[in-house]
Parts: structure tokens; C-alpha cells; sequence
């Protein structure tokens, strides 16, 4: 969904939300990879019952990533895409029901942005590619090294559309996917997969939803079914809360701003390609193992409780003395409706709300404050009261002047920031001392290169006369110096831009935060005046029925597969007068797009090579009668914005009769197989042959039954729905040619599918947006307001971490103890005052003995001399903490802890205290010598015993 920094948002201000992914690696012996056993259970100690896959999410990372080169063919993509899902599976372990969808033809209010994004990225792919290859000539012009540049076709990334060939040969690896993991994974065996791929009409997550809420409706769903969604789009948060089911996790990447990405020229990370020189490729690591991918770089993924944010949204959300009973579920029902208002995939935000500026916050709090005039809630199962709408509007419109004016306030005090930032870092720049004092790096065994500083007043001197001479101008003011030093001619020399310390604004003639904004605002964006209050209320009126058809396409599907918002740009909240008594009705019955009409709607003509040869001429022959849909190119408004994603696309809309018309004189051109990837298709479900429902299945088969059946709920954990025969099947005993030739064929199958249709209602049913009667409630995760007040026995608050609040608590061992004292500073706040205060240094501190002393214990030296007898122990000097010896008893079956015995004993009872410890300091550890001084002679005392006692032999 189109909310940039949402989730940002939503983190920093719920953070209980997140939890963090225990993910367990494969192993690898003599070089082969063992896999993961799936079936065991999971070890973020959660059990999920089903995982909903929106494939998109996957597919794209996959087959053009950002963080490492890209594959080189489809096959490597297919394959990648394959592991990604591993890797998925492995975490959630979803033990009744997988679901993979993937995008179909969308509703026409979506393929506007569609068309968006993808004129974007045929745009900008032609200029990088141009770009890069402008730079590559000039590095090599210069005798910079460079990779040969590989012969290969640039990847279009728009071909990730329904209806393309790759979509069609997707569905076809997914199918061999899905049957090989259900033949050869424990995980897979009782588990029941349903694959909904591109010819199925709907967005991914959108079908998901609709699969949940029609079994919702079924007398035999199970209410406390714990759901897992993998998505990073924003609005999978606001489907999750519109299911009103309990348990409902989202599982995504995690986030890593300023992520290492490799240049596309010499595939080097540290730099981009513009910044590219043409070194050759350094050495990573010792084997030049972290070639391809920097070390550590490997993403993370967080889990998301909407159960935790349920609870924030009712603490948030409730409200006292109100004159209708308190519903928190019809609350977060409006609380969804309200952050459509900020932006997403079908509608422009309104210009006086960013969710940067808190503009969520500014909405709930006029709703808390307008709900109670209001009667009742905004939203109910999904439709809107306009009546009610239209006073939180109107309160949002009474302060637009204001967010104007501190929105540009905000803007100068940011610019001024920066600025001030860039002096000081240029300072700083010029400050570094140099000469002696250049820092120099310790722990790389070149001490013997430090020098002693020689007469250090002398030479602070003359850096505080060097620095006061940069800083302090020997001229007049308007004296300008040149590069060496001497002052230029009269009148000096014009600045560069790039040396400037201020960066280019864009233009921006609308001017929100002056008097006459709305004037400026409409006659720019629409070229319209103000004045025309018909314009403005039918721009009005379309807003108004897109938050009517979002919200119902949220909770109850899609309403009209044909509206969509005919503007570019969103009204203000000002403007929303006398909404209440606008029509909010869709036309019924209206059906989707075809795939390759959905391709000639969002494709531009770049990208035509993924259409029919007749089809294409429509998009570039100038007697074409839709040319004007396919321009070469466009304008993109910043709006205000910074950055050209940031901006809006000025592209012509699509006529759909006029497409129509236009596709009726070349349908006859299509092949049989172009005609098959024309088609609507429905889902598929796969079972193993371990699952109760393989049986039935087959016997569906055998039995030659064209019609379809019901599926028998007590089979498949109560999921109901029509089973129908497949006429491309997966069947039992048959052998399954793998579609990638890198991966095996499936000679010994065991696996069935079978297509699988959710219940239907009638058209004007409506789902409930409720809780379902038996769903249990999860455990409170957040602090109770009232547990201070309460006696608790006396027990502090513990906050929960993961799952499962009797989760054990990680402890570190005695080693890890040992570091964070050694590492710490000794002079944060009052001496001693510390935890790790007093801990002694780690036994490596003297890095340079061969043998080192166990610092903060009492030395125990090996026996080597034969007049000692079994019961001595030898005495030796001072040791370094003021303790008696203690004696080793060679029968008493503990070791000496020596230098090559030393870590097997601390591993193997990492969380044991140690036998040889004495009291003294935090977690039983001796004092640590104030007197760093006296703490040198005792280390020197202690390595003079160490070295002397092997001579003593």
C-alpha cells in the first residue's frame, strides 16, 4: 500500500509489535548441506496453523535483488525463489494450511498505479542503463579495470504481470515445487497447500483475505486459528486488523536502513556507479568467501503481533462518558478507515496530512474529540456513515492553514540544520590533527611502527597556529583566497554549485504556507479556478466514493471491478462539505480485465515485447487509435516532494471502451496458447499422501465425476470450499518433469492436486466484522496501567520479549562478563557504582606472553618438578589479587586451569560458577586494583613467574 514510512511510524510508536525471528540454520557436513527438519517444533515457541505467502513480496527480490548481483537467467530465479520460501517455511512451520497467491489482474482503481509504477520503471531502467554505460566508457577511457561486461538481456522487471510467459512457466515451477516438498519434507506431510497464482483474478493479499473471511462464515472455522501473513507492504497491517481475528502475526524482511548495495559495474560494495573508478576487486576475506555479499549481510525477518496492537489501539482508542456503548472493535474498524486518508494504492493522501508530521495522531485525536457529537462510529462491516465523516473532515479542514505554516517552518529549521551540519563536518575535516599526532590503529601487530612524540608542546603549537590561521582570515572580509593561498583578483571567483553549502530546492508555485493557497492550488493542479465549485465537488464526490470503495474492498471485496479515482491529485479536507447525502452505490455484476487486456492498460511500449506482435503495433504505430495512452515519454509533479519516486507520473488514463474497441480488431491474431494465457483461472489445492483428504481426491479422479464436490471439512481442519477436477493435474504415481533443468524430475510422486473454489454468498451478503463466538483472547502482553497500584506481591514488571512470557531469560556467561569489564569505562558516573565496575580484564589482556596468566584468579602452575609432592602446590611470588593459594588436589578430579584446558572447561558449563573463583567483586569476581599503577607491577610480578617456571624443569 502507498504509505511511505508507516511503518516506521507504527514501530517507533507501538514497539511491543515487534518481535524478533528465531531462525534456526542448516547445518553442513563434508560440504553437504543438511536441511532443516521443519516438523520439529518451532523454535520461536509458537505454533502457527496457517502461512499465507504474497508471492509478489517474494518474486521481486528475488529475481532483480538491491543487495547482491543479480541471477543470471530465469532458471537461477526460479531456484532463488524456491529457497526464499525454505527459508520462510522454516520459520513459521505452519502444521495445517500453506497459501501462495500471487497477483492477478488487479480492479481497474489499482491499475492506475500499476501503469504508474511500470512507465516509472521502463523510464528509469533505459536511463541507468544509458548512465552506465556512460561512465563504464569513461573508466576505461581512463585505464581503470573493469569485469567484461556480460552479453545478456537486461531483465524487465515489468514481465512480472499477469499473463506474460514468465508468470505462465512461474505457476508451472510452483506446481513442481510444491509436489516435490510434499514428497521429500517431514514439515510438508500433513499439510494442505493451496496455490493461487496469476490467472486468478484479484491482488494477492486481497485473495487471502477473501479466502479468511469466507471461512470465517462457515460453521466449521476454527475462531482460534493462529494465522501468519508474509508481506511488507503497509496494508497487510490493515488487513490483518480487518479480520478481527485474535491471533494474526505478519511476518516480514526487517528493515536495515543504509544497506550495502553493489555496484553495477564492477559488482564492488563501498561505493555506487556513479562514484565508480575502476580498482580492481580487493580480496574479501581470507579465501575471498564474502565476494558476492559482504559478511553479515544476510536479511533478517521480524514478526509483527497484531494482537499487541490491538491492545495499544484499545488503550489508545478508549473513551469515557460516551453516549453510545464502547465498542474496541468498531474503534479499530475506524481507526483503519482513518489512516486511508494518509495514503494508499487506490487514492492521493489529502495534502494537509503526512504521516511524517503525525498526521494519525492529529486524526485521532479529532475523532476523540468529534465522537461524541457524532452519535456513533464511522465505519460499520465495512461501509461508511458520510454524515459522520463529514464533521472529522471539516475539523481537520479548520487547522489546514496551520499544518501549512508549520510544515514550511519545519522545512527551513531542517535545511538549517543540515547546513550547519555540513560546516561542521567540513570543520572537522581540516581539524584532524596530523604529523605526530595522526591517529593510528592499534591491534593490527605493527606496534613496532608508533613513534614516540618528540617535543609535544612545540608541535600543539604550531597546530594551534596552523588551525587559527585557517580559521581567522588575514584580510577583509570580501577578500577571496585562491587554491594556494594568495588572494585573488578583485571581485574573487564565483563559487561552484557543487561547493555550495546549500542543495538545489524545487520549484514550488503553489506556496501552501501563503495566504491564496487553495487558489494557487487548484488552478496548477487541475487548471481549474477555484471559483468553480461544481469542479471542486465533483473531485469531492470521487474521493468521497473511493474511501467508500476501499473500505468495502477491505473488509468485504471488491465492490466494482471498473471504478477508479479519475484525478491525479486528492481535494483539501476543506472542501468536504455536504458529503453526507453523496451516493456511495457501485455498479454490480461488473467483471475484471482479461490478463493481456490488463497488459496493454498498465504496460508502456517499452516493455510490448511481452505481448502479441498485432497487440503491440497498437502501442507505437502512429495511426494507432490508442497512441495517446502509451507516451514516450511524461512529467513528474515533485508535488512538493524532494525526490522523483516521491512525485506524481502525469499519465493520460485509460479510456476502457475505446481499449476495447481497439483490442476487438486484433483478438483474432492470438495463437492457442496466447488464448490460454488469456483465460481466468481459479486456485489449486495440493496434498501429500500422508493427509486425510489424498484418498478423496484420488478417488474423485476414479471415479470420472465432472461436478463438484464439497470438500468433506472434518478432512482438512475445517476448511471448506468445492473441489473440482484439474485438467493439467499432479496425480499420485506419476511421473512429474521438473521445469527447471537444473532440478530433478519427480519419478516417484505421491503428491495430488485438485482445483479448489471458496464458498460463495450472495452478492449482497455481508461479513460480519466482529470476533467470532470461542475465540479466547491471547494473553495481555502490555504493562496493566494499574500495576503499581496494585500489590503484585511486590513484583517488579517484566516485560515479555517473544511469544511466551515464560520465555527463559538469555544469560550471559562468565567470559562475556569478563569482556564487558574490560571494555567498559571504569569512570561513568561514581566509581564503583557499575555493574561491571570491578570485573577483572579477560586472560588475554597481555596480548604479548605466549602463556598468559588467569587474570582474577589465583595461579595454579603446572607440577613439573619431581621433589614436589602430590598435596603441594607451589607458592610462588605475590599473586596478583591479595588471596591465600589454593591448593590442587590431584585427587579430587578437577583440572588446573591451564592455557590449553582452559576454553574446553568454560564451554562446557557456560552458565556454571566457576571452582576456581573467589569472592570479592559482582558475580563472585575478585577486585579489580584501583591503582593502575600498582596493577602494572602486579602483571609484571605474574608474567615473570609465568616465564621463569618452565626453566625451573
Amino acid at each position: 500500500m502507498g504509505v511511505p514510512a508507516f511503518f516506521r511510524w507504527l514501530s517507533r510508536k507501538y514497539p511491543a509489535i515487534i518481535v524478533s525471528c528465531v531462525e534456526e540454520k542448516p547445518k553442513e557436513c563434508n560440504g553437504i548441506k543438511i536441511p532443516i527438519d521443519s516438523s520439529k517444533p518451532n523454535p520461536n515457541e509458537v505454533e502457527f496453523d496457517n502461512l499465507y505467502l504474497d508471492m509478489n513480496g517474494i518474486i521481486h527480490p528475488c529475481t532483480h535483488p538491491e543487495d547482491k548481483p543479480a541471477p543470471k537467467n530465469e532458471d537461477e530465479m526460479m531456484v532463488a525463489i524456491f529457497e526464499y520460501i525454505d527459508r520462510l517455511f522454516n520459520i513459521v512451520r505452519p502444521r495445517r494450511l500453506l497459501y501462495m497467491a500471487i497477483d492477478g489482474v488487479a480492479p481497474r482503481a489499482k491499475m492506475n498505479q500499476q501503469r504508474s509504477r511500470r512507465f516509472r520503471a521502463s523510464k528509469e531502467g533505459v536511463e541507468t542503463a544509458e548512465e552506465k554505460q556512460r561512465i563504464r566508457q569513461e573508466i576505461l577511457e581512463k585505464g581503470g579495470y573493469l569485469p567484461p561486461e556480460e552479453i545478456k538481456e537486461r531483465f524487465d522487471s515489468n514481465c512480472i504481470t499477469p499473463g506474460t510467459e514468465f508468470m505462465d512457466n512461474l505457476a508451472k515451477c510452483l506446481r513442481y515445487y510444491i509436489a516435490d516438498r510434499l514428497n521429500n519434507d517431514p514439515g510438508w506431510k500433513n499439510l494442505a497447500v493451496i496455490l493461487s497464482d496469476a490467472s486468478a483474478p484479484g491482488e494477492g493479499e486481497h485473495k487471502i483475505m477473501d479466502y479468511i473471511r469466507r471461512q470465517r462464515a462457515q460453521p466449521n472455522h476454527d475462531p482460534n486459528t493462529h494465522h501468519c501473513l508474509c508481506g511488507a507492504d503497509a496494508d497487510l497491517i490493515m488487513l490483518g486488523l480487518a479480520t478481527h481475528e485474535p491471533n494474526f502475526t505478519i511476518i516480514r524482511e526487517e528493515f536495515k536502513p543504509n544497506k550495502p548495495k553493489p555496484c553495477a559495474l564492477c559488482n564492488q560494495f563501498g561505493h555506487e556507479v556513479k562514484d565508480c573508478q575502476g580498482l580492481p576487486k580487493e580480496k574479501q576475506g581470507e579465501h575471498d568467501q564474502f565476494a558476492d555479499c559482504p559478511p553479515g549481510s544476510e536479511q533478517e525477518f521480524i514478526f509483527i503481533r497484531l494482537c499487541v496492537l490491538r491492545e495499544y489501539l484499545e488503550r489508545e482508542l478508549t473513551m469515557a462518558s460516551l453516549p453510545f456503548t464502547f465498542d474496541v472493535e468498531r474503534s479499530i474498524d475506524d481507526w483503519v478507515f482513518m489512516c486511508f486518508f494518509v495514503g494508499n494504492d487506490f487514492l492521493p493522501h489529502l495534502p494537509s496530512l503526512e504521516i511524517r508530521e503525525g498526521a494519525i495522531d492529529r486524526l485521532v485525536n479529532i475523532y476523540k474529540n468529534v465522537v461524541h457529537k457524532t452519535g456513533g462510529y464511522l465505519t460499520e462491516n465495512g461501509y461508511v456513515n458520510l454524515q459522520r465523516v463529514q464533521m472529522i473532515m471539516l475539523s481537520v479542514g479548520e487547522v489546514e492553514d496551520n499544518i501549512f505554516k508549520k510544515r514550511k517552518d519545519d522545512e527551513e529549521n531542517f535545511r538549517r540544520r543540515q547546513k550547519d551540519k555540513r560546516k561542521r563536518m567540513k570543520r572537522e575535516q581540516h581539524s584532524m590533527p596530523g604529523g605526530q599526532f595522526t591517529p593510528q590503529p592499534l591491534g593490527r601487530g605493527n606496534r613496532g611502527s608508533h613513534q614516540p612524540i618528540n617535543n609535544p608542546r612545540h608541535a600543539a603549537f604550531e597546530m594551534r597556529m596552523q588551525d587559527r590561521q585557517s580559521t581567522t582570515p588575514s584580510a577583509s572580509p570580501n577578500t577571496s583566497f585562491t587554491s594556494d593561498g594568495s588572494p585573488s583578483p578583485a571581485g574573487g571567483i564565483k563559487r561552484k554549485v557543487e561547493d555550495s553549502d546549500s542543495e538545489p530546492e524545487p520549484e514550488d508555485n503553489i506556496r501552501l504556507w501563503e495566504a491564496g493557497w487553495k487558489q494557487r492550488y487548484y488552478k496548477n493542479k487541475f487548471d481549474v479556478d477555484v471559483s468553480d465549485k461544481n469542479f471542486r465537488r465533483k473531485v469531492v464526490q470521487s474521493y468521497v466514493e473511493g474511501l467508500c470503495w476501499v473500505l468495502r474492498y477491505y473488509y468485504q471485496g471488491c465492490a466494482s471491478w471498473k471504478w477508479y479515482y479519475p484525478f491525479h491529485y486528492a481535494p483539501f479536507a476543506s472542501d468536504f462539505e455536504g458529503i453526507a447525502d453523496m451516493p456511495s452505490d457501485f455498479e454490480k455484476g461488473t467483471k475484471p480485465f482479461r490478463p493481456l487486456e490488463q497488459l496493454m492498460g498498465v504496460f508502456p511500449a517499452a516493455s510490448g515485447n511481452f505481448l502479441p506482435p498485432t497487440w503491440r503495433n497498437l502501442m507505437t504505430d502512429p495511426e494507432s487509435s490508442i497512441i495517446d495512452f502509451y507516451p514516450e515519454d511524461f512529467a513528474i509533479d515533485l508535488n512538493g516532494k524532494k525526490y522523483a519516486w516521491q512525485g506524481v507520473a502525469l499519465l493520460p488514463f485509460v479510456d476502457e471502451r475505446r481499449l476495447r474497441a481497439a483490442l476487438a480488431e486484433v483478438y483474432p491474431d492470438l495463437t492457442p496458447e496466447e488464448i490460454r494465457r488469456n483465460s481466468l483461472g481459479g486456485d489449486v489445492l495440493f496434498v501429500g499422501k500422508q493427509h486425510l483428504l489424498h484418498d478423496f481426491i484420488l478417488e474423485q479422479y476414479k471415479s470420472g465425476e465432472k461436478e463438484a464436490v464439497g470438500l468433506p471439512p472434518e478432512l482438512c481442519h475445517g476448511i471448506q470450499g468445492k473441489l473440482a477436477r484439474n485438467d493439467n493435474p499432479v496425480l499420485p504415481d506419476e511421473t512429474l518433469h521438473s521445469p527447471v533443468p537444473m532440478l530433478r524430475d519427480l519419478t516417484q510422486n505421491s503428491a495430488i492436486s485438485i482445483n479448489f473454489k471458496d464458498p460463495q454468498f450472495q452478492e449482497d451478503f455481508i461479513f460480519k466484522a466482529e470476533v467470532l463466538s470461542g475465540a479466547k483472547k491471547p494473553p495481555p502482553v502490555l504493562k496493566p496501567g494499574d500495576w503499581e497500584k496494585t500489590n503484585n506481591d511486590g513484583r517488579a514488571w517484566r516485560p515479555q520479549l517473544g511469544f511466551n512470557r515464560d520465555r527463559r531469560q538469555v544469560h550471559l556467561d562468565q567470559s562475556s562478563f569478563r569482556t564487558l569489564g574490560h571494555a567498559m569505562s571504569r569512570n561513568r558516573g561514581h566509581s564503583g557504582s557499575g555493574v561491571y565496575s570491578n570485573i577483572a580484564p579477560p586472560g588475554a589482556y597481555n596480548q604479548g606472553n605466549t602463556y598468559r596468566p588467569l587474570l582474577g584468579r589465583p595461579q595454579q602452575i603446572p607440577k613439573l618438578l619431581s621433589n614436589i609432592g602430590p598435596q603441594d602446590s607451589w607458592q610462588g611470588p605475590t599473586p596478583l589479587f591479595q588471596h591465600p593459594p589454593q591448593r590442587f588436589d590431584r585427587n579430587s578430579g578437577a583440572t588446573p586451569l591451564l592455557a590449553w584446558n582452559r576454553m574446553p572447561h568454560s564451554q562446557g558449563q557456560p552458565y556454571q560458577q566457576n571452582q576456581y573463583q573467589r569472592p570479592g567483586g559482582p558475580m563472585n569476581y575478585p577486585q579489580r586494583p584501583n591503582d593502575r599503577r600498582e596493577r602494572g607491577r602486579q602483571v609484571t610480578k605474574c608474567c615473570v613467574v609465568v616465564l621463569c617456571d618452565p626453566l625451573a624443569s
